[in-house]
């Protein structure tokens, strides 16, 4: 369903109806903002430009080219 289809219906809602539904996507926001959060103790891949002779290559061949 587009989000288009939803507008009329949301409008029709009563007050207490668009509290309800305005308080559900909060909560779906807020969920998802936690979601994107670190997690303490967890392991999480960095990449590093450490020992990439290719990125360094490029980088050179960039900044000659300027």
């Amino acid at each position: 369903m587009a989000i288009t289809e939803l507008f009329p219906t949301l409008k029709n809602l009563s007050r207490a109806d668009k509290l309800k539904v305005m308080q559900f996507l909060i909560s779906e926001l807020a969920q998802e903002e936690e979601d994107l959060n670190l997690k303490p103790g967890a392991t999480y891949t960095v990449w590093s430009p450490l020992n990439s002779h290719e990125a360094a290559h490029q980088l050179a061949q960039l900044l000659e080219s300027e």
